[in-house]
């Protein structure tokens, strides 16, 4: 059974969320909050997989409330899905700083609601890398970078390879692109980005392509590896 908190400020919007979710065999919604505050004092109860977290809402808002879920050291296997208004939103990209899994349109149809809940209880990123990239380069363009030099530190005890191989991730290349770039075996690959995981304290996938994008290695506008487009991506850790 996949547990479930919804975080919004608006009664309506998480009465039709928990019917849809409450729906589903496999489901249950086990806590509701109507601000950030309470939303993190309700997901500290009762630990639910996936909370569901509206970004504008009183007392806390989402941005902060998501912090305070990813950085609890009580909850590693809580994960946070961003719902918004707006396709690209500044909040959205400070909620994937914060340690969110993803985002989600509040307009988004109920299937592709209940997948998103199963993907992410699932342990899987919910952004694909190059749909991350294309959010984070419209933020960076409009000029919400953090202080650079703060992100360099971050990446200090990269050594060069995984240096080259968190600037592949950040333009959007999967395990398979990084491993033809580089030219090692895709389970090289794969052990290079689960170090950086590691090192860089990152929870999935988009979070890279944020610390690439904060640390200057990406730079908006910059090429996206060669070769075939890959198939969409949901997997954080072992795609």
């Amino acid at each position: 059974m996949i547990t479930v908190a919804i975080a919004d400020d608006q009664t309506l919007v998480r009465a039709g969320f928990r019917a849809l979710l409450d729906s589903e065999p496999d489901i249950a919604v086990v806590a509701e909050a109507a601000d950030g505050r309470a939303a993190v004092e309700a997901v500290r109860e009762h630990r639910p997989e996936v909370v569901l977290m509206d970004i504008r809402m009183p007392e806390l808002d989402g941005l902060q409330a998501t912090a305070q879920i990813t950085s609890d050291r009580g909850l590693p296997g809580t994960r946070v899905i961003v719902l918004t208004t707006f396709e690209i939103d500044e909040y959205v990209f400070g909620a994937l700083r914060a340690g969110a899994s993803g985002f989600l349109l509040k307009d988004l149809e109920p299937a592709d609601l209940l997948a998103a809940v199963r993907v992410v209880a699932a342990g899987e990123a919910l952004l694909a890398p190059r749909l991350t990239r294309r959010l984070i380069e419209a933020f960076v363009t409009g000029g919400g970078v953090p202080d650079r030099g703060r992100a360099a530190e971050r990446i200090a005890p990269l050594t060069p390879r995984e240096r080259e191989v968190l600037t592949l991730v950040g333009r959007g290349a999967s395990n398979a692109e990084i491993a033809q770039t580089l030219v090692v075996s895709p389970l090289t690959a794969k052990t290079h980005v689960a170090r950086l995981f590691a090192k860089l304290g990152a929870r999935d996938r988009a979070q890279l392509v944020v610390i690439a994008y904060e640390s200057g290695l990406v730079v908006p506008g910059s090429a996206p590896p060669a070769g075939p487009a890959p198939a969409v991506q949901t997997h954080d850790r072992a795609d």
